[in-house]
């Protein structure tokens, strides 16, 4: 991973390949912003001329190379739009993303000295993630070199040492979203149940967190027919793994969720052609609980978090889940299937109510769970269901904070009638239209009443199948983990109500 320092080092005495500023946008042109890198008006006035000359206008993303003025040590500076002009005040969302943009575009350099502003620790923190984030490659299945990250960051700041602790969470939060990036990444080949469990394992090992992991024949013993339901088609059998922090001093108690299927052919409701092709990222909230857990861990948060991971692949054989089955989940509820590829709210449904036994203050899930959510808020937002609209508004709110963009959903009651069964206590699938809604309605079903409950639908922001943008990378995103971390903080301080 790309190393990560701050320094008070004065531009002109810099050894860096490459200095990074901002540029706003002004009424007059593009407006050099060098943050804590100060430097005489000559040299601003210098970078003013040779940025209008080149054409650039400071719109938000933008990057332009420039040879260094003097009074600049590196030999090149990388000019990247900030967007408009804003006295100089940018929030940490534009500048994470910044930072995210320079990363990517300095791919294979040495050395890069970031001078974006950086007035307070939550900005430095921001450039930090940013820097990280999207320095991010994924390079294990190449034989060539692949595309190399930076590998050295620098954020010039006014005194390194008061920013230390922010330099740490940037860390620890780059590194776990990162982590989750890599499993989404993985092929099912090699990322299935077992082998998922497997690397839960080992990181509970290296930084002394509690696993459990249920294997098939405990989880036929305990009844978790949803998990197992779904996993019957595959040759690779399911598993469902618990990873606990807790903190001597918590006095909270949080239960993260996540779907993990490692890879969704649909079952026997097979995929059309065209929406196989990216279904190993359906293991996307699995792995964001997985990051996420480790990351509250590793900052040493007090709030004690308990990660529920569902893992299983859903596949068509002989074997496999039909239409018409009838599942008898954890707990004994039974699930008529109407489509075997409404598979994972089959094994949240299981895993929901195992969680509920521990009586956690508040649960929160996290699943790629429906197409329609993915066509109601695009391909950039997740959205949030609740049983209670207060604790969902925390949740949007910790998502914000954390720079991830997510909005408040509704579960309209007379949605629930048609999940109806003639012969179960409930069927899987319901109306189409609101789909998205209809499996929060479902889910909520097996949440323990008077727990605080929230659902987030990831599909569309989990996996990137365009061009990257700011941080954030093609292919997995890592999306969730900020959120469920920033929750757990807010938790820590303030707890769930």
């Amino acid at each position: 991973m790309t190393a990560l320092t701050v320094t008070t080092t004065f531009p002109a005495s810099l050894t860096a390949e490459c200095l990074v500023i901002g540029v706003a946008r002004g009424p007059e042109g593009p407006v050099p912003v060098l943050g804590a890198a100060a430097v005489d008006g000559a040299v601003v006035g210098a970078l003013t001329d040779l940025l209008t000359t080149l054409g650039a206008t400071g719109a938000e993303g933008e990057t332009v190379r420039l040879p260094a003025p003097a009074g600049i040590g590196a030999g090149l500076v990388l000019a990247v739009g900030l967007g408009d002009a804003d006295d100089g005040d940018y929030d940490d969302e534009a500048l994470r993303r910044a930072a995210g943009v320079a990363a990517r575009d300095l791919a294979g350099a040495g050395r890069v000295a970031l001078a974006l502003p950086t007035p307070t620790a939550d900005a430095v923190e921001a450039v930090a993630l940013g820097a990280l984030l999207g320095s991010y490659t994924f390079t294990a299945y190449r034989t060539d070199d692949g595309p190399a990250a930076v590998r050295e960051l620098t954020i010039l700041a006014d005194d390194p040492r008061s920013h230390a602790s922010a330099l740490r969470r940037a860390d620890v939060l780059g590194e776990e979203v990162n982590r989750a990036r890599d499993l989404i990444n993985t092929p099912p080949n090699d990322l299935h149940p077992e082998s998922f469990a497997a690397a839960v394992a080992a990181a509970g090992r290296t930084y002394g967190l509690a696993v459990e992991v249920y294997d098939e024949e405990a989880l036929a013993a305990n009844g978790f027919g949803g998990i197992l339901g779904v996993g019957q088609g595959s040759v690779r059998a399911p598993r469902l793994v618990r990873i606990a922090h807790t903190h001597a001093g918590a006095t909270t108690r949080l239960a993260f969720v996540g779907k993990g299927i490692t890879y969704d052919s649909g079952g026997i409701s097979l995929k059309p052609v065209g929406a196989n092709e990216i279904m190993k990222r359906d293991m996307s909230g699995a792995a964001a609980v997985f990051a996420a857990v480790l990351a509250v861990a590793r900052l040493d948060l007090p709030v004690d978090v308990t990660g529920w991971l569902a893992l299983a692949e859903n596949m068509p054989s002989g074997s496999a889940l039909r239409p018409g089955d009838v599942l008898r989940t954890y707990g004994g509820r039974t699930v008529e299937v109407l489509n075997t590829d409404a598979e994972g709210r089959l094994v949240l449904a299981d895993a929901l109510v195992r969680a509920g036994e521990e009586r956690p203050d508040a649960i929160v899930d996290v699943a790629t769970l429906t197409a329609a959510m993915r066509f109601g808020l695009g391909n950039h937002v997740f959205g949030v269901m609740a049983n209670d609209d207060a604790f969902r508004d925390r949740v949007v709110a910790a998502a914000r904070a954390a720079g991830e963009q997510a909005w408040p959903m509704p579960l309209p009651a007379e949605l629930r009638r048609s999940l109806n069964s003639r012969v179960a206590d409930i069927a899987n699938f319901g109306e189409r239209m609101g789909g998205g809604l209809v499996a929060g309605l479902f889910l909520r079903e097996f949440v323990p009443a008077g727990v605080p409950w929230a659902h987030l639908d990831i599909a569309g922001p989990a996996f990137n199948e365009g061009q990257p943008h700011g941080y954030t990378p093609d292919g997995g995103t890592g999306c969730a983990v900020r959120t469920l971390v920033r929750l757990a903080q807010d938790t820590a301080i303030g707890g769930v109500r």
